[in-house]
């Protein structure tokens, strides 16, 4: 089943989550209740929901109980993106645009924070204490890594290694413990929910990194915003590491993203991505990221042969090869 299709075979259910976020994060001050919807509208992936579904088929499926878990994780996910942009002074975001340039970074700030109270409002109502501090944890980690992310904005000497412990926080955690709850959510055995959370993490880590990949590869049509937008931010990405270890390009790209930073980001980036684009740091990242799928292929191998787990199987490599 492919990816349109598994989506039109969900769409029933994903409905429903979608109708309940935006319930959930409606309120009586109208200004809030449109800069907390602006965001839901522009639509997306939803990758977090559907895996929490599929995960949900391996114990006894309840869409009362998945909705409990589906709906905070998206909306925790979404809280993210507002802070996010208001970090990166992002003008866009899937094509729209952002809370904060619509508004203000008061405004975006605030909206981020409502989006995450009342996403920790509907987990409330399940009963397992252990979600809870599942949850919680993921967020307390994903705290960290955007604050890790923001010391090592422009640090040219970090290393592969701090950039996947970055990810591992920012990305990969929230989708790991999506197919994690969703098993859990719904009764499933703790081995296979084990199993899960390794298929979702090793997604998760090879997510982010071809979202790195997509920003300096991609077009503004298909990413929805201009390509480089990370490095004009301070982000050293994996594919930029990378770059950086090729001697034929080297010297050229330090000195490219030395004006970048001079320029506070407001330099264009155009030369620094078409050097990192003619370096191995492309080939590099997408070999990790490959590496990332198959360790996730691996971990399906240890759960019950039901068509969930073909779904998912679709799911990773739909992640391997998407172009936005």
């Amino acid at each position: 089943m492919k990816m349109m299709q598994l989506y039109a075979a969900l769409k029933p259910d994903l409905q429903a989550i979608e109708e309940r976020m935006a319930a959930v994060v409606t309120s009586d001050l109208p200004m809030l209740s449109e800069t907390s919807l602006h965001l839901l509208k522009a639509g997306g992936k939803r990758l977090r929901p559907i895996i929490v579904l599929l995960s949900g088929k391996f114990g006894t499926y309840s869409l009362e109980t998945l909705k409990r878990v589906a709906v905070p994780l998206e909306l925790i996910h979404m809280a993210t993106l507002v802070h996010d942009d208001v970090i990166d002074d992002a003008e866009t975001r899937r094509g729209q645009l952002t809370v904060k340039s619509k508004w203000d970074n008061r405004i975006a700030m605030y909206t981020g924070d409502y989006i995450y109270a009342k996403a920790l409002t509907v987990v409330t109502e399940l009963e397992n204490v252990r979600i809870h501090q599942i949850l919680s944890g993921a967020i307390v980690q994903m705290c960290i890594g955007e604050m890790e992310q923001i010391r090592d904005f422009f640090n040219v000497e970090q290393s592969v290694r701090n950039y996947l412990l970055r990810i591992r926080r920012k990305t990969a955690l929230l989708i790991a413990i999506s197919c994690q709850l969703g098993a859990m959510a719904t009764g499933a055995p703790d081995k296979v929910a084990g199993a899960l959370y390794r298929f979702g993490y090793n997604v998760g880590m090879s997510f982010q990194i071809t979202d790195d990949l997509l920003d300096i590869c991609g077009t503004e049509k298909a990413i929805g915003k201009p390509p480089g937008s990370d490095l004009r931010q301070g982000n050293i990405s994996l594919p930029v590491l990378y770059a950086l270890t090729d001697e034929s390009v080297k010297e050229r790209l330090l000195h490219e993203i030395g004006l970048i930073r001079e320029s506070d980001g407001q330099g264009g980036s155009a030369n620094a991505v078409k050097l990192v684009r003619s370096s191995r740091g492309v080939e590099l990242a997408e070999r990790l990221a490959d590496r990332y799928i198959n360790k996730a292929l691996q971990a399906l191998k240890d759960l019950p042969d039901i068509p969930a787990k073909r779904n998912l199987t679709e799911i990773a490599r739909f992640v391997a090869k998407r172009s936005y």
